[in-house]
């Protein structure tokens, strides 16, 4: 009986272990639609509540997309918040997290289906990415993530839009916006690696819309988002898509200064 009650307390140990060895990947089980992209959850915290796990309290809707979250990705975000970690390391993390949040950014971009012909000769019923798509970059973080998504699409064009906050009213202000001439055509990819308040996204989406472009084709890409930030976009532009990695009130504020070594 003892050796059998030593046994179960082996087991019930193992199980804990092993949950806890799987906490991340568990959170991507569930799926949204077909892009394997699971919807955000949000509680009303403020930014200066500081909690140590990200929140989920409050469904905002299909809007909000996470990245599954996994080992690599979580690993990625420890890298990037920790504060001792080189300037080198430092951008190689942060530009492996930028490229996987393009490569899903493109995924909710619309594709066609199309026959190629192999080089055996045999008939491949395959897709194609669909034309009309275009970046633009929030300055100066934005422009981070403007490499990855070269990196993805070698020839699609990018704007910038330059946005800053007054150091009276702490308004932002749009400084410089130049756009492809055809951007009300496209849909749009808004490059801004953390959302905090959302003011500065907010604007700029303003200024897409002045130049004829829907907020139901612009998708926002980030790496960091708080609450408050995600839901202030959402609010104020329902139709807009936002995906992001991780929801936390406290969002790593230092990524710009640190991948451009101004800090």
């Amino acid at each position: 009986m003892p050796c059998h009650k030593q046994q179960m307390n082996n087991i019930n140990s193992g199980q804990e272990l092993s949950m806890k060895q799987v906490r991340f990947a568990d959170s991507s089980s569930s799926n949204n639609n077909n892009n394997n992209v699971q919807p955000a959850v949000l509680s009303d915290s403020g930014p200066s509540d500081v909690p140590t796990q990200p929140v989920s309290q409050e469904n905002l809707g299909p809007q909000l997309k996470l990245l599954p979250l996994n080992d690599q990705i979580r690993e990625l975000q420890t890298i990037i918040r920790d504060k001792t970690t080189s300037r080198g390391d430092f951008v190689f993390c942060a530009d492996r997290l930028i490229r996987l949040v393009v490569e899903e950014g493109l995924n909710q971009l619309p594709y066609s289906e199309c026959t190629v012909t192999t080089p055996t000769g045999y008939k491949y019923d395959g897709v194609k990415f669909e034309r009309g798509n275009c970046g633009v970059s929030i300055m100066r973080s934005g422009e981070a993530m403007e490499q990855g998504l070269r990196d993805c699409c070698r020839s699609i064009r990018i704007g910038k839009i330059l946005i800053q906050s007054d150091e009276e009213t702490q308004k932002a202000k749009v400084y410089y916006a130049k756009f492809p001439p055809d951007v009300y055509r496209r849909k749009v990819l808004l490059m801004y690696p953390i959302l905090s308040t959302g003011n500065t996204v907010i604007e700029a989406v303003k200024v897409l819309i002045e130049h004829g472009v829907q907020p139901r084709h612009i998708i926002l890409l980030s790496l960091f988002s708080t609450p408050h930030g995600a839901k202030s976009i959402i609010q104020e532009f329902p139709d807009i898509t936002i995906l992001t990695t991780e929801v936390h009130p406290v969002a790593p504020t230092h990524f710009g200064q640190r991948y451009f070594g101004t800090d």
